[in-house]
This record gives structure tokens, sequence and C-alpha cells, in this order.
């Protein structure tokens, strides 16, 4: 391939087709216009969506059963929006796309009974546009399979040895490095030769077409801070140390829904700005939400984890082991553990009541959303029922 047509591919993946943001829409070039690119899973509607009501209410938090409801409740917010058949557009679409890149091959039945779709719909209540929450549903498609195939399930190939460089590759992938001549061929090369990566691509491709490039930016780099926390559960892995609970958390809470939670403002239609998002008070009470919910999913993954032959870490096994406790009653103690920061996010919201800004009103009510269809989700999808 020659180098100048590396570099348009590069460029028709990632880039923007004009302006992007509020109020942009109509600067956009016509589709018919655009250059090609490769298939991002980009279905327009035909005729602009209109955008959709929005409410900055509180959302009301409900002691909610999980599981086989022999449990404690969780404390968390009640689900937003079920919409049943919204959430299975979303999720045609999205296996569409995943049979075009290649993920998931020869498990295709499997991945549309996890239904991303229907987590999408779940945790974006602010739109009803299918191409929008199809962002959401790919990104979280894309990190979990990197997710099974990189770092968790041995079955799919997944090595503590293999990990940190695969999760480099996976950098480049979403934020191609300056052009190398030969090198850049040879990396091109390996990004269309692994499924994951090119899902990634695609998925960020897809990102760049509803986002303005600092939210682009965001989404690149919260996961890959997040990679360095797979790093380190993968040296755990090697060297059959568990760690104690204080750090996998502090490593967890780096590795949590957080992740996802960037889209929010991106699927809803509109940006929080940079100052606001960076703002300490705003990190802290995303963090916190990402957290509570990554607890969830810790909770739903615990007989998953723990049949396969190289454990991850999951909160509930790390307490058992460290208490020596049953594991009931280590799941009372991570139930505890998620409501605590439940509560704590709700005290970081109260905190930035006064800031006058109705784009951050609408992110923490996001925020309340994801947590309340996070668990939603769980509860139902194929993924964690035993």
């Amino acid at each position: 391939m020659r180098d100048g047509a590396v570099r348009e591919r590069l460029a028709r993946a990632l880039l923007p087709d004009g302006p992007t943001g509020l109020g942009t829409h109509s600067l956009r070039r016509p589709e018919a216009d655009r250059p090609l690119r490769d298939d991002d899973g980009h279905e327009p509607a035909a005729s602009p969506p209109v955008p959709g009501a929005y409410s900055v209410a509180p959302v009301v938090y409900q002691e909610r059963e999980w599981g086989d409801g022999s449990h404690p409740p969780l404390y968390c917010p009640g689900t937003v929006r079920v919409d049943e058949g919204l959430g299975e557009e979303v999720n045609r679409r999205l296996v569409a796309w995943a049979e075009r890149v290649g993920l998931h091959a020869g498990r295709m039945e499997e991945f549309r009974d996890t239904g991303f779709g229907r987590l999408a719909m779940l945790t974006h209540p602010d739109t009803d546009d299918p191409d929008l929450l199809m962002v959401a549903a790919q990104m979280n498609a894309a990190w979990w399979a990197a997710d099974d195939y990189y770092a968790d399930e041995s079955d799919l190939g997944a090595t503590p040895t293999e990990l940190p460089p695969r999760l480099a590759l996976v950098m480049s992938a979403m934020d191609p490095p300056p052009f190398a001549g030969d090198y850049t061929r040879q990396l091109e090369e390996a990004i269309h030769a692994d499924p994951v990566l090119v899902a990634l691509r695609s998925a960020t491709g897809h990102l760049s077409r509803h986002a303005t490039p600092t939210q682009v930016m965001r989404a690149s780099s919260t996961t890959f801070q997040m990679y360095v926390s797979w790093a380190a559960y993968a040296a755990w892995r090697y060297l059959d140390t568990p760690p104690p609970v204080w750090r996998y958390l502090a490593a967890r809470q780096h590795d949590s829904f957080y992740t996802s939670m960037t889209l929010i403002d991106v699927v809803g239609g509109y940006e929080l700005p940079a100052g606001l998002f960076c703002d300490r008070r705003f990190h802290t009470a995303l963090m916190q939400a990402g957290t509570a919910s990554v607890i969830v999913n810790d909770l739903h993954s615990v007989e998953r984890e723990a049949a396969d032959e190289l454990p991850d870490s999951n909160v509930v096994l790390l307490i058992a082991a460290e208490e020596g406790c049953s594991i009931r009653a280590a799941t009372e103690r991570a139930v505890s553990l998620h409501n605590d920061f439940v509560r704590g996010f709700e005290n970081s919201r109260r905190e930035l009541a006064g800031v006058p800004s109705i784009e951050l009103k609408r992110y923490l009510r996001g925020a309340q959303a994801w947590m309340a269809g996070c668990l939603e989700w769980h509860g139902a999808s194929s993924r964690y029922q035993t």
C-alpha cells in the first residue's frame, strides 16, 4: 500500500467530515458529498432527527432487588427509560456492524443475546436516535471485546503476558500515531488483522461523526487510563498474587464505567465544557457513579470469573479471601460499598447544584440514568445469567 493511501485511510477512519458539536449540523457536508471511509456503522435517518425532550430533574432513588433477590438491595436510581423496540433496533444495527468488522466470529448468537444495544437504550435516555445510541453501543461492545479477548477470558485467548503489548496496539488503533513510512504500513496490517482493533477503530470513527474533537480525545484518553489498571490485573494473574481489597479498589476506580459515562453528553447531543468536565468536584462525582456501576458488574460476575482457570480480580472474591468469610458475607460487604458510592455521588451532586450550567445538570442526571440502566441491564443480559 502506498504511503498516501495509508494516510488517507487513517484520515477517513477518524476525522470528522466537517464541523462538529452543537449548532453545526447544518454546516456539515451532505452525506453523498462526503469522502468514503471504512464502514463505521453510521446509519443516518431519512430526515434529520428531531431533538428529544430532556429533563434535569433528579432521578428518584430506590432500594432495588437484584440477582435472585436473596441479597441485600442495591441503593440506586430508578430506571429512567425502557423502550424494548428501540433497544432491539440498536442491537440489530450493532450485530450487523460486528459481523462486518469480524468481531465475535463464530459467537454471534451469544453476542446478539448479550444485548449491548439494550444497554445503550437503558443508559442514555436523552435521545431516541438509534444512530446516536449506536455510538455508545459500539464503544461499549468494543471495550468489552478487548476485556474478553485480551484480559479476562482464557478460553478466548486472553493471557497476562500478552495483555500490555495488545493494549499498546489498541491505543494506536484509536489514536493513530504520526505517519512513519513502512513502519506505519506494518502497524496498519497488524490492526486490520485483529477484529478487536478493527472494532475499536471503527467505533471511534463513528464517535467522531457526532462528537467534538475534545469529546473524542476525552473518550480515548480515559480508555488509555483504564488500561493502566488492566496491566496491574495482568501482573496479579501472572504472579498468582491476588491484591488486597484496597489496592484492587484503587485500580478499579480508574477501570470503571466512568469510561462509558464519558459518552453521556455525546449521545445526548450536547457538550459539557472541558473546564467543568475536569473540575475536581465533577470528576469525583462521575468516578463515584462509575465505581458504583462497576461494583454491580463484579456482583453479577462472581461465578463467571471464579470459574476461569486464571480467575480475574473481583471485589467479592477478594473480600471473601481477605476476610476468610463466605461469598454471601462478602457479597453483603460489596453491596454496602456500592451503596456508599451512590450516596457519595448524591452528596457530590448536591455540592454542584449551585453551578449555573444546564449542561452540567444534564450530565449529572445522565450519570444517574446510567447507574440505573446499568443495574437494569445486568439483571437481564444473558451474559450474567447462570
